[in-house]
């Protein structure tokens, strides 16, 4: 497993609320590349709950859509926005029996978009939700451009 960097950190504004260590309100996830998938294990915080102890669905989906994006960095090497985000809800991921992995890796791309499976597993590894996320992806002199993509080599240790 090999942790991946996250080149934005300096960014002046960057405040994302899904990667940013800095967003105190954020989710502040943190990736790595194994084989062909991206991981994230991440903690969540009680303040993120709908019902009950019970992850938020919509906050579910965002850390769908952000690890998707990191797959679009580092795996397709540009940048790209989201098309069609579609999440399926299986089982309660609570958020006070411990971390939780989730995992995403490419199963289509072609010229305009990639298309990415991602899974949430819960501290049991019982996959609670999936999602189909669907990406535009931009040529990379523009993605390096318009969206300070700074490169794949950017996000791993040389």
């Amino acid at each position: 497993m090999r942790k991946i960097i996250n080149p934005y950190t300096n960014l002046e504004g960057y405040n994302c609320f899904g990667c940013s260590s800095k967003n105190e309100l954020g989710l502040q996830m943190e990736f790595y590349e194994e084989g062909d998938f991206i991981v994230s294990r991440w903690e969540p915080k009680a303040h993120l709950s709908g019902y009950g102890n019970v992850l938020h669905g919509g906050i579910q989906s965002t850390i769908h859509d952000e690890i998707a994006s990191w797959v679009v960095y580092t795996k397709v090497k540009t940048a790209g926005v989201t098309a069609n985000l579609n999440v399926k809800y299986k089982y309660p991921v609570f958020t006070n029996k411990g971390a939780l992995t989730i995992r995403a890796k490419i199963i289509d791309q072609n010229k305009r978009f990639a298309t990415i499976h991602t899974e949430l597993l819960d501290h049991n590894e019982n996959v609670c939700s999936e999602a189909e996320v669907k990406y535009f992806i931009f040529p990379l002199e523009i993605a390096k451009r318009k969206f300070h993509y700074p490169g794949a080599e950017a996000f791993f240790e040389q």
